[in-house]
């Protein structure tokens, strides 16, 4: 099998934004000052689900920094250098080989779930086409048929790819921690407490959920 060329696409962002900040901005006190001090950023997607999930499962367990030194990496391998908007084709993964992969920083078990990743999107196996119309547990469930996507990371593409406006990741270790130290003075927080104080940001739980990350890094990640 011959592999496709990289392209590059546009980035959008959701247009729920701006009122998601207005009702954020009512509702919670702690928000409406992050929202004041990152206000000018956006989360973005790339729109392209295989890129997103790639993205994903190369960032599992390392840094971002780590994850990003690997990904240019693997740019650098295909000829396509520093796009931060590019689109890989699932066949493009499929035309490396498993040492081609190791050599860009890929853990041996990583490889194999890029490949099956990869698989999928090429046989077919997710319905990348009704995504739009399915709710969200509905994709979590396709997501976490594949091999190293957790709940974690369906929920990870659910925010970046999709933009669904009302994801909560209780799974993820930033979230916590960001409440933690904004709500409860660095106390230990249970996710039901973390749900609790959720709340009151729905239905646009992804954008509380997105400021909260830039009070720990203020540069966002990319996926």
């Amino acid at each position: 099998m011959s592999a496709e060329t990289p392209t590059v696409t546009s980035l959008v962002t959701p247009p729920y934004w701006d009122d998601a900040c207005k009702h954020l901005s009512k509702r919670d006190r702690v928000l409406r000052k992050m929202i004041a001090d990152f206000g000018h950023a956006r989360l973005y997607s790339r729109r392209d689900a295989f890129t997103t999930l790639a993205r994903s499962i190369v960032g599992q367990q390392i840094s971002v920094k780590a994850a990003q030194s690997v990904w240019v990496k693997l740019l650098k391998r295909l000829e396509l250098v520093s796009e931060s908007c590019v689109v890989l084709p699932a066949e493009t993964i499929l035309a490396l080989t498993v040492e081609e992969l190791r050599a860009v920083g890929l853990s041996a078990r990583k490889v194999e779930y890029m490949k099956d990743l990869a698989r999928h999107f090429v046989e077919g196996k997710v319905h990348v086409a009704h995504w739009e119309k399915m709710d969200d547990e509905a994709i979590i469930d396709e997501l976490v048929a594949i091999r190293g996507i957790g709940r974690w990371t369906a929920e990870m593409f659910l925010i970046f790819h999709l933009m669904r406006p009302n994801v909560l990741p209780l799974d993820d270790l930033g979230l916590i921690k960001a409440i933690s130290q904004s709500y409860f003075s660095g106390e230990p927080v249970s996710r039901a407490e973390a749900r609790e104080l959720a709340e009151a940001w729905a239905p646009y739980r992804t954008v509380g959920t997105w400021y909260l990350w830039r009070s720990l890094d203020p540069v966002p990640v990319e996926y």
